[in-house]
């Protein structure tokens, strides 16, 4: 069980989260991270998926996911020039606490994408986010992100932009 407040605070990091997402503020979004992050998009709805078995979207350990921001920052991300004008709906934000104090954090979200490199055509994207979190220093970071998107089993537009 949380308190009030410790829910209150998860909430304002997962809106956070999002809206620096939505804004491109890379560096402040790769510092939401800990430094053992695992980021995670299956290419498959099932409750049970391993990327050990399965094939996924994609699998950033924190090196990886270092390395998607760097390339998103430095104008080479061809397929994100110019970024994609995006904004996402986060809601039924739940929060469970852990035995050792960890934070697991389900939400569903809706993203709408303009992508403005070639046809300037609008995507939307629908899944389901699990977070889990962790306070460092008095702060929640992420340390694991799992994005199940609605449509993950079918063929899917660029995925270069932050999920």
């Amino acid at each position: 069980m949380i308190s009030q407040t410790e829910y209150r605070a998860v909430v304002d990091f997962i809106y956070k989260e999002a809206r620096l997402a939505d804004e491109s503020r890379y560096d402040e979004w790769e510092a939401l991270w800990t430094d053992d992050a695992l980021y995670w998009i299956p290419a498959t709805i099932s409750e049970d998926a391993d990327p050990s078995r399965q094939l996924s979207h994609l699998y950033d350990n924190r090196a990886r996911l270092a390395t998607r921001v760097k390339m998103l920052k430095s104008g080479l991300r061809y397929s994100q020039i110019p970024a994609s004008s995006m904004r996402r709906l986060v809601s039924n934000i739940e929060v469970e606490k852990t035995e050792n104090g960890e934070l697991i954090v389900g939400s569903n979200f809706i993203l709408v994408e303009l992508a403005l490199q070639a046809n300037h055509e609008q995507h939307i994207w629908a899944g389901r986010t699990i977070h889990k979190l962790r306070l460092v220093d008095g702060e929640p970071k992420m340390f694991f992100k799992k994005v199940i998107l609605v449509n993950a089993e079918e063929p899917l537009p660029n995925l270069t932009f932050l999920v």
